[in-house]
């Protein structure tokens, strides 16, 4: 495969180079990089909140809307796997993770209403509400993961068994990395006040 667009972990990638092969050759930085790991877990865990948010329109209508994610989910959720992991090696983080956070809800969430409309799924809005807020907590996680070598299926990838024995310690250190970082702004504006 071609190195040009395998950001091996050395240095980092700028942001807008990712940006630029994402958008100008989609087949090798997207379609070629299809993330199962991302399909899988994402089509479980959306598939289960689709169908528990249409379970008060009856068993028909969430077990309908359940089939309908779950089809969604695992062909779409791969590759937005590949999505988030191009950005794996991105900086500045920030920047690489307002990326993905405008990305994939644009192409994602787009289709997925568009999907679940035609197929009349009951709590249409309710779900989708539930799905995006999932994705804004999700992709951050994932983006955060996959720069810690988990959920990765390209360079550096392991088995699916050892992403799951990271996860308690990924998801503590995810959880407390927005309040560290806030209290690194407070400790160094005190230190230079």
């Amino acid at each position: 495969m071609n190195d040009r667009f395998s950001y091996k972990g050395g240095p980092s990638v700028p942001v807008l180079r990712v940006v630029h092969d994402l958008i100008h050759h989609p087949i090798e930085t997207i379609a070629r990089r299809w993330n199962w790991k991302s399909a899988l877990l994402s089509s479980i865990v959306r598939g289960a909140i689709f169908f528990c948010v249409n379970l008060v329109a009856g068993w028909h209508a969430a077990f309908a809307a359940l089939l309908t994610e779950l089809t969604f989910r695992g062909v779409a959720s791969g590759f937005y796997g590949a999505l988030t992991e191009a950005f794996r090696f991105a900086e500045p983080e920030w920047a690489a993770s307002l990326a993905v956070m405008i990305l994939l809800p644009l192409t994602g969430h787009s289709v997925e209403f568009a999907l679940h409309f035609l197929r009349g799924t009951a709590k249409l809005g309710a779900s989708i509400l539930a799905s995006v807020s999932f994705t804004a907590v999700s992709t951050l996680f994932n983006l955060y993961a996959m720069r810690r070598g988990a959920l990765v299926t390209g360079e550096g990838r392991q088995s699916l068994g050892a992403d799951v024995k990271m996860m308690p310690r990924l998801v503590v250190s995810f959880l407390a990395a927005g309040p560290l970082a806030a209290w690194q702004l407070v400790d160094r504006g005190i230190r230079d006040y």
